[in-house]
């Protein structure tokens, strides 16, 4: 779809106006692609004492054995320092650790150097992250149900508030959108702005009806795939790939046969893999089936760390995480495609929208709600004060 001038377009941070700078963990080991690792190198912190314990922990300015941390919102990790820590950590929860990559974490705020708690706040079962991602070619924007670690984009949350509710737009946009006969509902305009949004993270906004219809219609298909929510996605023609050759204990290479449509896990083999699956990238990274097989094969951890803790094995599950990321790919791919075939006609102005009072957008909406309805655990047990 081609943009209307950048000066016209309006900028996606006026028009989803709360913004959170993603996570910075400070230390990989907390991630993994497997949640068993990860309750095996809580077990191996805690077990470990003094010094030992301190160098498997991996401290920084942020966060150091004695660090004193509040509750991570919604979860059930402690709040003693940890150089008093014992027993059983809190239970991996999954989050999106790289593009199209779900891995696990152990939710805990100890381990984490700077966890944004106001996103944790908001993560439940009708929260869409809306992830960006400047240096994905094609791909300005991911959005997930996920709690997102990607960086270096900022994250936006479609709702200010648990349950779906307030939506973190700006606040005259719904009624406006309402005025040019197009639907107010945050899910249809983040489905718009997967669609329209340009590179620069700007959203150019049509007052033709027929155009937004389509433009939701595609950004709806592309928030089903990024959002894996559902059915199982088929290729076309209702065709799936499969495990053609059992795939090897501890696979290590992974090879692309374009003229049969193969992937080739060491002598295993999965088909059909679509050219489009293959080839999908996200920019500097390479492809991301590459990126993915190597988060889950690749030895770069230093023996004797906590990262080193990891599975012998290539782990069943991961299987069925790779047949159904290879449909979404060619999915995506697909809409892709759709998306350029839209033409921009009729554009909504930044101007108009300042002429009609959804611009400029108030100072509080940049800022997250401060009223929440449960209360927090603070540093040793103590509740937060908000």
């Amino acid at each position: 779809m081609p943009s209307v001038t950048p000066d016209d377009a309006p900028p996606l941070a006026d028009l989803m106006p709360w913004s959170v700078a993603p996570p910075r963990l400070g230390r990989g080991w907390p991630t993994d692609p497997d949640p068993a690792s990860l309750k095996a190198r809580w077990d191996a912190l805690m077990k470990a004492e003094g010094p030992d314990r301190e160098a498997l922990f991996e401290p920084t300015r942020s966060r150091t054995l004695h660090t004193a941390v509040g509750q991570l919102p919604g979860r059930s990790g402690g709040t003693e320092k940890l150089v008093r820590a014992s027993g059983p950590g809190p239970e991996p929860v999954r989050v999106l650790a790289a593009p199209f990559d779900e891995q696990w974490l152990i939710p805990d705020h100890r381990l984490i150097d700077a966890a944004r708690p106001e996103l944790w706040r908001v993560a439940d079962d009708a929260q869409v992250f809306v992830v960006e991602t400047p240096d994905t070619p094609g791909r300005p924007l991911l959005a997930t149900s996920l709690l997102p670690l990607l960086r270096p984009g900022r994250i936006r949350p479609l709702y200010r508030r648990p349950g779906g509710r307030e939506p973190n737009l700006a606040p005259g946009l719904p009624a406006f959108l309402s005025s040019l006969g197009h639907s107010p509902d945050p899910v249809d305009f983040l489905a718009w702005t997967l669609t329209a949004v340009r590179p620069g993270l700007t959203v150019p906004l049509t007052r033709d009806p027929e155009l937004w219809a389509r433009g939701v219609e595609t950004g709806h298909r592309a928030l089903w795939l990024l959002r894996r929510h559902g059915e199982r996605p088929k290729l076309p023609g209702g065709r799936r790939p499969y495990v053609r050759a059992p795939l090897p204990a501890r696979p290590l290479t992974l090879l692309y046969d374009r003229d049969e449509e193969t992937l080739h896990l060491d002598e295993g083999r999965v088909s059909p893999v679509p050219p489009e699956a293959w080839d999908f990238g996200t920019g500097p990274g390479g492809r991301v089936l590459e990126q993915w097989f190597a988060a889950r094969t690749a030895e770069h951890a230093e023996p004797g760390t906590l990262a080193a803790i990891r599975p012998t094995a290539w782990q069943q599950p991961w299987t069925s995480e790779l047949l159904e990321l290879i449909t979404v790919l060619a999915l995506l791919a697909e809409v892709g495609e759709r998306q350029a075939e839209l033409k921009m006609t009729d554009p909504v102005t930044a101007a108009e929208l300042r002429a009609a009072g959804v611009l400029p957008v108030p100072d509080a909406a940049r800022h997250p709600a401060t009223v929440l309805d449960h209360h927090e655990e603070g540093p040793e047990g103590q509740f937060a004060l908000l």
